[in-house]
């Protein structure tokens, strides 16, 4: 007889999470001012959407791992809104933020982060993927390196059998924050261009070596899309440019 899979427990609630009082009294406020500034900054942004061979046109399926740059976060929130994502979220009090913007968008927030609740985020992605929906994960976060993909979704992808698909968003015209991420601000009236790469699927079967390996090719693929959607909005920047000379 096959025993029965052990119970996963269920994400915390945000009030369990101990803040002060002060940022629990913050909180809402910078939820419902955070929700709105994203509102008004993507309100008038043209999408393009683009892919690899074998890659989707739009995030539709479901189940699936999605997995971008911490730095598009702004833009993919208002772009892929209400399609029933879970998005992992760090614990610390940032990351609540994040939760309770992005909540007010149609995601479910999944708290756990590489660094803190590591385990408690795979399990409730897990859980995500089970009930049907499908899970994203901004892979150099919650705090850097820039650029480095951690190995969340390669081992999420092995444990559910769910496939991994990569993108990037390019914003035509967009302020840089002196963040870590270098997160992009999109300007009003701008352009901004998605690419995605075809889906990979993990092996149950990887062992350690192999999953290093596969985190590598999901760093090159990350780095590849980011590279053919930055190229996109070269011309139109470069003729820009070039008038204001």
């Amino acid at each position: 007889m096959t025993a029965p899979a052990p119970t996963v427990p269920a994400d915390p609630p945000a009030a369990e999470l101990r803040f002060p009082l002060r940022q629990r009294l913050l909180l809402p406020l910078i939820a419902w001012a955070g929700a709105l500034l994203v509102r008004l900054l993507c309100a008038t942004i043209r999408y393009q959407n683009s892919a690899e061979p074998g890659g989707p046109l739009d995030a539709n399926e479901r189940p699936m791992i999605w997995a971008f740059w911490h730095r598009c976060l702004i833009v993919a929130t208002h772009r892929f809104q209400k399609r029933d994502i879970a998005v992992l979220t760090s614990r610390s009090f940032d990351g609540e933020v994040i939760s309770r913007i992005i909540e007010k968008f149609g995601y479910q927030a999944v708290r756990g982060s590489s660094r803190r609740g590591a385990l408690g985020a795979v399990l409730g992605a897990r859980r995500q993927l089970e009930g049907g929906r499908a899970v994203a994960f901004t892979v150099d976060g919650p705090l850097g390196p820039l650029y480095e993909a951690k190995p969340g979704p390669v081992v999420l992808s092995r444990l559910t059998g769910v496939q991994v698909i990569a993108f990037h968003i390019a914003v035509e015209r967009a302020w840089t924050l002196g963040t870590w991420d270098r997160m992009l601000v999109p300007k009003p009236f701008s352009r901004a261009f998605v690419h995605f790469s075809p889906p990979v699927l993990v092996p149950a079967v990887a062992d350690e070596t192999q999953m290093e390996a596969w985190r590598r090719e999901l760093q090159m693929t990350l780095e590849h899309v980011r590279d053919v959607a930055e190229a996109k909005i070269k011309p139109s920047t470069q003729r820009t440019q070039r008038k204001k000379n």
